[in-house]
């Protein structure tokens, strides 16, 4: 059963790799809880069963560490897939997770940089006349301008980009278009024309946009090592790939732009999961709302 759910998600729903990696682990130790409870099939499990697992999440075993919330529930929406989809199969007639609901989460705020600290990030890629740092300030560029996911950034192809735009693949293989701006775009001209061939000429041909040493696909691990090292340079902490697709949202939406128009940017499938950057704005309304207002003032 679990294999056809898997193959279910991969195929109709079309989650990431990732994302069903999570999914086969959770339900995995799902299986396992219920069967130390002596069930073996989905048709004779109840609804305190499904409950026993989420308090098991929580509290932690030998084995596991206790998940904080957002991991927990995580693992209560994949049963509750599951669940769904044996009633849905006629495998089991009933859905004893249906009531059982994910622990509540603390809504944490995204963290951002600001311009100009972005702006000594991007400094720090290193002096542009070696082939790696062109490519270093392209991939920087590139993740602070259109605001991708590490993911969506290693897996572009060079025929992915326009004069004036870029292709990236998201989550559940979901495609959009976001255009490149004046600084991305001269930064991806001059390591395509300066950079890549002599990258490229190391390996063995291959349409990935951004290339490691070798001439191969650069992967998420390097490009993390690209934005930990130009950040050490430029004395930022903590600053990870997933914080400058923060800072592009915080930016744009501080700018002006409407929450929708960054939703459609950022590739999220609801405008809500977007709502959380307005949040960030609202606080920076306030400070300067403090520090500006005659009446604000004590």
């Amino acid at each position: 059963m679990l294999s056809s759910y898997l193959a279910h998600l991969a195929v109709e729903r079309g989650l990431a790799a990732n994302t069903l990696a999570s999914y086969r682990r959770d339900l995995r130790r799902y299986l396992d809880h219920l069967k130390s409870r002596g069930l073996v099939a989905l048709g004779q499990v109840g609804e305190a069963d499904v409950v026993a697992f989420l308090a098991a999440l929580r509290e932690g075993d030998a084995e596991h560490p206790a998940l904080v919330a957002s991991s927990a529930a995580r693992a209560v929406s994949a049963v509750r897939g599951l669940h769904r989809f044996a009633l849905r199969e006629g495998v089991s007639g009933h859905d004893p997770a249906h009531e059982v609901r994910p622990p509540r989460q603390l809504r944490r705020l995204p963290k951002a940089i600001n311009v100009a600290e972005v702006e000594r990030l991007l400094a720090a890629a290193g002096p542009a006349d070696a082939p790696l740092t062109l490519r270093n300030r392209a991939l920087l560029e590139v993740l602070y301008g259109t605001g991708a996911r590490i993911s969506e950034a290693v897996g572009l192809s060079a025929d992915d980009l326009s004069e004036t735009e870029v292709r990236l693949r998201g989550k559940g293989g979901r495609t959009r278009i976001v255009p490149l701006g004046r600084y991305a775009r001269q930064a991806l001209d001059a390591y395509m024309v300066r950079a890549r061939p002599q990258i490229a000429a190391h390996g063995r041909g291959t349409p990935a946009l951004f290339l490691n040493a070798r001439g191969g696909r650069l992967t998420r691990q390097g490009a993390w090592e690209v934005l930990q090292a130009a950040a050490l340079r430029a004395g930022l902490d903590g600053v990870s790939p997933h914080m400058l697709r923060h800072s592009f949202a915080t930016h744009l939406l501080d700018g002006g732009a409407d929450v929708r128009v960054v939703q459609e940017l950022l590739g999220h499938a609801s405008v809500t999961t977007t709502q959380v950057y307005t949040l960030v704005t609202v606080d920076r309304l306030r400070e300067v709302y403090a520090a500006a207002h005659p009446r604000a003032r004590e």
